[in-house]
């Protein structure tokens, strides 16, 4: 029996086994087979090994699943090989500043003091090259009231598809849901101070609770929903406060004024005032999802925060509600169990800054030090045109073009070490 002669349901286990090397051969065979494996092999690959990516997410949807999964395969290659294309999004700021990063599947925001700066996520250039980003426009959230109010936490609301929505917690402890108006490509400082499209939620019990981290959740998996599964959005928030880390509904206009859960607070259920004081848990400072890897499984449900007094907390809000502090994991790092050699790069420019805010996705990181926002992008087919222009600038600017790469990316300074010994415990 030819291989050709298998029924068609055969065929397809068959490739369902198959490597990505073995389906883009199988490809070249014939129209049948070339048809069989773009309809069937790639979406089974796809569907096994999810790669979430919400600058890529536009794109990824028009493109056939074969050549997503190409895509995929060579940034993973690039990973391998520490070959990215490293690019600043913008000038310097003239102030240092500590910015934050939000990012939906229209747009990057960068918020740095009391400025917005958003960017534009655009098409790829032909099927299977890397989606294309390009500056939209700065806005002022200035308030004369409040000079020194800046912004220290951010996060994308849901809005019905413009992705113009956005939740911001200011220095003073304010929360504001803001809607960003149309513009103009390339407008600069554009004043948000009207009422209909800046609005201030009252969302805590007293002010002075810095929110140091938030972000927001729009759908769970599943199908049906249960107490164990709220099918409501959510909204997760990070303070200095005695509940340094809470869940709030996020409703069609709002944001609930009452935690719906505290996920854990300063003081325990039956504890003394003075054991609540040895264990506080200061403030959280960073909000995430499990990445689809992770051993608790990819859901919503699940919320990573990192804490000031070093620790990485891991809650799971699929389990029973027996306490208001729910199931907590806590995790330390430490020296004791090898790990694999790593390596490790500055930012563009070498900015003896911190990297303050990331965003990692399937093939691009994006990062921001305290003079300006920047992108490592690990896929092909990126070029000049993918991302803002920036002229060829030496000094000041710490810049230079990288050789061989037809002025696509800049020079980062890369080195490697060797294996380190980490720990990670539970307590």
């Amino acid at each position: 029996m030819s291989f050709f002669s298998l029924p068609p349901d055969i065929l397809i286990l068959v490739i369902g086994h198959l490597s990505v090397a073995d389906l883009l051969s199988l490809t070249t065979v014939c129209h049948c087979l070339h048809d069989l494996v773009h309809d069937f092999g790639g979406k089974n690959i796809l569907h096994t090994l999810p790669r979430p990516s919400k600058s890529l997410a536009k794109s990824l949807s028009l493109w056939r699943p074969l050549v997503q999964v190409k895509y995929h395969t060579l940034s993973d290659k690039s990973w391998d090989k520490q070959r990215f294309v490293a690019r600043p999004l913008s000038r310097p700021w003239k102030d240092k500043l500590q910015p934050l990063l939000a990012i939906n599947e229209s747009r990057l925001f960068v918020a740095a003091g009391h400025t917005l700066y958003s960017y534009v996520f655009t098409p790829s250039e032909h099927e299977g090259a890397t989606p294309g980003i390009s500056f939209e426009a700065t806005y002022q959230l200035y308030s004369r009231n409040a000079p020194r109010n800046d912004i220290t936490s951010i996060a994308c609301a849901p809005d019905g598809g413009s992705d113009r929505t956005l939740f911001i917690g200011f220095e003073l402890g304010e929360l504001q849901r803001v809607r960003l108006p149309p513009c103009k490509p390339g407008q600069a400082d554009l004043p948000i101070d009207d009422a209909s499209i800046r609005s201030p939620l009252p969302l805590f019990d007293h002010s002075g609770e810095l929110i140091e981290a938030l972000s927001t959740w729009t759908r769970v998996h599943g199908r049906r929903s249960s107490p164990r599964r709220p099918s409501t959005p959510f909204a997760a928030f990070g303070t200095s406060s005695d509940t340094p880390l809470t869940i709030h509904a996020i409703t069609r206009t709002s944001i609930s004024t009452k935690p719906t859960v505290t996920l854990l607070s300063s003081k325990l259920e039956g504890e003394s005032d003075s054991d609540s004081d040895l264990k506080r848990p200061t403030a959280v400072y960073g909000i995430a999802t499990a990445p689809p890897a992770s051993p608790w499984g990819a859901s919503d449900q699940i919320i990573v925060s990192g804490w000031f007094d070093g620790l990485v907390r891991v809650h799971d809000m699929r389990a029973s509600l027996r306490t208001h502090t729910h199931l907590c994991r806590s995790l330390r790092f430490g020296t004791c169990a090898p790990a694999t050699r790593g390596w490790s790069v500055h930012a563009p420019g070498n900015d003896i800054s911190p990297v303050y805010s990331i965003i990692l996705e399937s093939s691009r990181l994006f990062g921001a030090t305290q003079s300006r926002p920047f992108v490592y992008d690990f896929g092909p087919a990126v070029s000049p045109e993918t991302y803002p222009s920036l002229p060829i600038s030496r000094g000041s600017d710490g810049l230079s073009y990288k050789k061989g790469r037809d002025h696509v990316g800049f020079y980062v300074t890369k080195y490697d070490h060797p294996a380190a010994t980490v720990n990670v415990g539970d307590h």
